[in-house]
């Protein structure tokens, strides 16, 4: 198991307010959905809480890998992924500027005794209605098996 080092995120939500708190209960949400999806019968349906913080029409989501997905891609993607995966989050900062909310996250992913970690930036961008209408995902990690380039030893 991967040690936490910073502080969960149901810790820090109440501190917030604005969109920088609507990000919180995203993730929050996120964590409920990803712990429930392990039932038998889970599925696309049980994003709705997680819909109404959505622009469905205009969503659009950029991966670590540059994948683009609309909505309904990103429903189907999440529904398989956390009916067997495992996911917590461990606040670092988030920051809110026009409508944009950067949440800097420790994450552990993985499945059983498998369990990662990576640095993450996700970038939300709002609609004028308060909604998530785009996001950004940036990931750091270590390559398993790699040494730190002789620059930095």
């Amino acid at each position: 198991m991967v040690d936490k080092v910073f502080t969960e995120i149901s810790a820090v939500v109440e501190e917030y307010s604005g969109l920088a708190r609507k990000v919180l209960e995203y993730s929050l949400a996120v964590q409920r959905l990803v712990d429930a999806a392990k039932q038998p019968g889970f599925g696309a349906d049980d994003w709705a809480p997680i819909t109404e913080m959505i622009a469905v029409d205009d969503f659009e989501r950029v991966g670590n890998f540059k994948e683009v997905m609309r909505w309904p891609q990103y429903v189907e993607f999440m529904t398989k992924w956390a009916r067997t995966a495992q996911w917590e989050g461990s606040f670092k900062r988030v920051t809110e500027h026009d409508g944009v909310v950067l949440l800097e996250l420790e994450e552990r992913i993985g499945t059983g005794e498998a369990m990662g970690s990576v640095n993450s930036v996700s970038v939300y961008e709002f609609d004028a209605a308060g909604k998530i209408r785009h996001l950004d995902i940036y990931l750091q990690m270590r390559m398993p098996g790699a040494a730190m380039p002789a620059a930095y030893s």
